[in-house]
């Protein structure tokens, strides 16, 4: 139970965060960003503690910093008709620039509150609760998102535009709404996933989450989520986080150095995606 523990709260911050990307890719598209959206979280939230906030609300104030990143995506795929990976990748550098300037190229370092206590391990007095309550959040809100993309007519619409968006619009889908609603829900998400970090790290830190893009996208794909749209499941996009962390586990139990792990997650992405292809290809 111990090394389940471990595990789960090793991969709260990128399941979190997975399930954001996992509407965003279901309805084919997908946001570079989140990584920085992150470390925007753990700044926005660190500045509102120092400002004398309450601990709940400098933790909405992060979560509102990550859903506006996502207004503003959506507002460029929509109204500006432009590819979501352009947005994104340059919403990638921007967002991170804008944490170091609220950050002042520093940590920020916030008074102790509850929130750093979210993805402790539990000691034994706390074993009745199984999970850290960070991990519980994260299982939450998938269970919603998964309510919300099977029982909702939100939902419906996401894989309608994922699977063909101009069939989708001439089944009188209202395209931009949804497209505003994805991107700024999944962006909130990541934003949720900011205060976990937080919680793991105890500070702001406009530095964090460089490169967890990756790890979130190839979690969504390894769970069955495919880049071409229309295809994609919460539970296998929590799978694909605890894959990914079992394997980042795995070579730090084996010693081995942090470029090899940068490598075996490369190769993993690449393979997930040729995987991701093949299925494409069968079904046509």
């Amino acid at each position: 139970m111990s090394n389940v523990e471990l595990i789960l709260v090793q991969s709260a911050v990128v399941g979190m965060s997975a399930l954001g990307m996992t509407i965003i890719i279901i309805a084919g598209g997908i946001d570079l960003s989140v990584g920085s959206n992150i470390a925007l979280g753990t700044v926005t939230i660190a500045l509102l503690l120092n400002d004398n906030f309450p601990p709940l609300l400098a933790a909405l104030g992060g979560v509102a910093a990550g859903a506006a990143c996502g207004l503003i995506i959506s507002f460029f795929v929509t109204e500006l008709n432009l590819s979501s990976f352009i947005v994104t990748l340059g919403m990638w550098g921007a967002v991170r620039g804008v944490a170091k300037g609220l950050a002042h190229d520093n940590t920020v370092i916030p008074p102790e509150t509850w929130l750093n206590n979210l993805l402790n391990m539990l000691s034994r007095h706390q074993r009745w609760m199984i999970f850290p309550v960070g991990v519980w959040m994260m299982l939450f809100c998938a269970v919603l998102v998964s309510l919300l993309l099977k029982y909702t007519r939100v939902g419906k619409h996401i894989f309608a535009i994922g699977s063909n968006e101009q069939t989708a619009r001439l089944c009188g889908v209202p395209i931009n709404r949804t497209k505003i609603i994805i991107y700024t829900l999944g962006a909130a998400l990541t934003g949720l996933a900011g205060v976990l970090q937080f919680s793991y790290l105890t500070i702001g830190d406009p530095t964090t989450a460089n490169g967890l893009e990756l790890n979130i996208i190839a979690a969504v794909v390894i769970g069955g989520g495919s880049l071409s749209g229309g295809q994609g499941s919460v539970f296998g996009s929590l799978v694909g986080a605890l894959i990914m962390t079992t394997i980042s586990i795995g070579c730090t139990k084996l010693g081995l150095s942090n470029w090899v792990q940068e490598i075996v997650t490369g190769f993993i992405i690449i393979l997930a995606v040729t995987l991701d292809q093949i299925r494409h290809r069968r079904r046509v």
